[in-house]
């Protein structure tokens, strides 16, 4: 038999969500939802491709983004010799380094530079895009630029990714 006590239903309280607490993920849930995403750079412009790369490294177009979680997805880069630079920037824009001695600048055109190792643009640009800390330098480790249609990643199943 059922106690009076029992038979009295308690008042059903509504849980209401903190708006002030947010989701976090782990690294190890991060590590685990990650994919692969194949890009095609032929005719595409260079800041349009690094865009939509470092976006996708980063994680952000995860619904479980977090600024401070290596989320993203791992990207590949395809004919990275035949993107696109608008305007006069394959003779005007040049590429700089500086070997640390008084007189050590050395300056290439991006012409130059494409000819040379055609990969490297594409790697230089998504850098720049990333953050400038640990977790940066851990996110471009996902970025693989090849400058032919070929590349030994085909067993990870990447799927095609598309620029607008």
């Amino acid at each position: 038999m059922a106690t009076p006590e029992a038979a009295v239903e308690k008042p059903t309280f509504k849980v209401r969500r903190n708006p002030n607490k947010g989701f976090v993920i782990t690294k190890e849930e991060a590590a685990a939802s990650r994919s692969w995403w194949v890009v095609d750079a032929t005719g595409q412009s260079l800041g349009r491709v690094a865009s939509a790369v470092a976006h996708v490294i980063r994680g952000k177009h995860k619904p479980t983004f977090s600024p401070h979680v290596d989320v993203g997805d791992f990207v590949i880069v395809v004919n990275a010799d035949k993107v696109k630079l608008t305007g006069n920037k394959l003779d005007q824009k040049f590429y700089s380094r500086h070997s640390g001695i008084p007189g050590g600048l050395k300056q290439e055109s991006y012409r130059r530079l494409m000819a040379r190792k055609p990969e490297f643009p594409v790697e230089k640009a998504v850098k720049g895009m990333l953050p400038k800390n640990v977790l940066g330098r851990a996110m471009f480790t996902k970025l693989k630029v090849y400058a032919t249609p070929d590349h030994p990643h085909a067993a990870q199943k990447p799927k095609l990714l598309e620029i607008k």
